[in-house]
């Protein structure tokens, strides 16, 4: 079991106990914190936009161009942006950190 610190919308911190094989949008929702994901992980939708921490973007697989335009299309767009449930947590995430997007 590994660890995920979320900043959630209000700015407070959550440390997110994370298992391997999950995706950050699981992780996330399974905490309570408010990502809505309507698609179910689809990338689809767009409503489990995060914005990585940039000192851990290098550490994930990069965006898949369906996703890039999930994410430019949010009017929220970051360089870090990503959406949660494109991202599996596995070992060489734990510790990542990341920062939910304004609603949409």
């Amino acid at each position: 079991m590994g660890t995920v610190y979320a900043t959630d919308r209000k700015g407070e911190l959550h440390t997110l106990p994370a298992r391997r094989g999950m995706t950050l949008m699981e992780i996330l929702r399974d905490a309570a914190l408010p990502v809505e994901a309507i698609c179910g992980g689809q990338c689809i939708c767009s409503t489990c936009h995060i914005y990585v921490d940039a000192s851990h973007t290098a550490r994930l697989k990069p965006r898949g161009e369906a996703e890039l335009v999930m994410v430019e299309d949010t009017g929220h767009f970051l360089p870090t942006s990503r959406l949660a449930c494109q991202i599996k947590y596995d070992d060489s995430l734990d510790g990542l950190k990341l920062t939910l997007a304004p609603e949409s």
